[in-house]
């Protein structure tokens, strides 16, 4: 039984024509791993975008090989410092924070619809993260 460390892309359910439900991890690679087995499904939802150790094991059949999901554990992800998505991250992170002071007037006591709201504070967004992916001059 094979044990791999994988980013899951997607995680997919189909319906069988026995009835019975297949639900597939994809990882970032493109590769795909099955099972029917609730228990290790019950695992799945949520894991898009993380990185994951799965078991799993190989069956031929009918000239296509199957790959099989065993069991499946959620790895605490240790994002590599300076990447796009981590800049993205503090940056909207910082404009929440900041977004109080970036809207002004009466913003905080009432509604703003999300539209205009993104509008607002997305040019702020893509400043902070300019600068975060910026090499220091």
């Amino acid at each position: 039984m094979p044990d791999a460390e994988v980013r899951v892309s997607e995680v997919k359910a189909f319906k069988t024509k026995s009835g019975n439900t297949r639900f597939v991890l994809v990882d970032d690679q493109g590769n795909e791993y099955s099972t029917f087995k609730e228990p290790i499904a019950a695992k799945l939802p949520g894991l898009e975008g993380r990185r994951a150790r799965i078991s799993f094991h190989e069956q031929q059949r009918d000239g296509f090989t199957n790959v099989y999901l065993d069991a499946v554990e959620p790895l605490e992800d240790t994002p590599a410092p300076g990447g796009a998505a981590d800049a993205d991250e503090v940056a909207w992170r910082t404009t929440i924070d900041a977004a109080p002071y970036l809207l002004g007037g009466d913003a905080v006591e009432r509604e703003i619809p999300p539209e205009e709201l993104f509008e607002k504070l997305q040019p702020f967004k893509e400043l902070v993260a300019d600068d975060i992916e910026k090499p220091d001059a």
